[in-house]
């Protein structure tokens, strides 16, 4: 971004340029790329996520980091530079001046735009990242020693009730994780994705292109809510309410972890989202709010055989043992 503003000042070999050219491509090629939603082994850069908002900070980290990467080359040249070019075997000779009014303006100037610019791109992500005005759903995230619960609080201005549940380690995860348990933590899998301590028993479904507000909070000690695909994290905390929000746009099935060290099952109380269509989300919700059933007794009759059994048989065997 900067990087001809200052790279027009030093004396520096021939094949100077060609060299910040070569790992400038290859730093872009370390980070720049495109990987999937959710992290994978061996990922270098942070995932651009499949959210409207996600890109904020995917994009504000590429150009810090592209900033870092060009300052490190251009500082650790010039020093490289002064040490072996011109160093006293050679015969070099050190200047007996002290300042350069010129120079000094330079270094002082430009990393002062890289600043002000970084800020403005921070700031206003937060900006973004906080308003949650025009949401059209609420979902209320409690964290616990070591779950979470999930309550659906309103849908598209229609307050939602008893819609909620708690969200644990799935049983195959949690039985592989014992010690001793003999089992292979790389046979956990779902569709082929390995998922040991990735998975739940119940996953928060979402509608997709739908603003969703998150109101986070905790019951016990400090948890943080991060699905890295959403593009942010956010702590709950005990006795205060924390609001966010997210719009998904592509369907899909989005893990993540608490990321605050919680206790001693912390590395055991993953997240799930599955983002569906709108029109798959409204027939799930459906089916949560239909009144559940009550138990149906059993029968008199069925009830009363086993103790009819019981008594015929305990009738009968005395006389079976008298004739033993």
């Amino acid at each position: 971004m900067t990087s001809g503003g200052i790279g027009r000042y030093g004396s520096r070999p021939k094949g100077f340029r060609h060299v910040v050219g070569a790992l400038g491509v290859l730093a872009l090629g370390l980070f720049g790329g495109t990987v999937q939603a959710n992290p994978e082994p061996g990922q270098l850069n942070l995932t651009p996520g499949v959210t409207t908002y996600s890109h904020v900070p995917y994009v504000l980290n590429n150009v810090a980091l592209g900033v870092c990467v060009v300052i490190g080359i251009l500082v650790f040249g010039a020093m490289f530079i002064a040490m072996f070019r011109f160093r006293k075997s050679r015969g070099a000779v050190a200047e007996k001046w002290s300042h350069n009014t010129t120079v000094e303006i330079i270094w002082t100037v430009i990393p002062i735009i890289i600043l002000i610019t970084l800020a403005w791109l921070a700031t206003d992500g937060l900006r973004q990242f906080s308003d949650t005005t025009g949401a059209q759903m609420t979902v209320k995230v409690t964290g616990y020693q070591w779950k979470w619960r999930y309550d659906y609080v309103d849908y598209e201005g229609k307050a939602i009730s008893n819609v909620g549940f708690m969200s644990k380690l799935d049983d195959q995860s949690n039985a592989t994780r014992q010690l001793n348990s003999g089992l292979d933590p790389y046979a956990v899998k779902v569709d082929g994705y390995n998922t040991y301590l990735l998975n739940v028993d119940h996953p928060l479904v979402v509608p997709i292109n739908t603003k969703i507000r998150f109101v986070i909070t905790a019951d016990d000690v400090i948890h943080s809510w991060f699905v890295p695909a959403l593009g942010w994290k956010m702590d709950a905390i005990p006795g205060v309410v924390n609001a966010t929000w997210t719009n998904i746009t592509e369907p899909g099935i989005y893990r993540g972890q608490c990321a605050e060290l919680c206790g001693q099952d912390h590395g055991f109380m993953p997240i799930v989202v599955k983002a569906v269509s709108k029109e798959d989300f409204a027939k799930w919700l459906a089916d949560q709010q239909k009144p559940v059933a009550p138990a149906v007794p059993a029968p008199a009759s069925t009830a009363a055989a086993p103790a009819q059994a019981a008594a015929t048989t305990a009738q009968v065997a005395p006389a079976h043992g008298t004739q033993g």
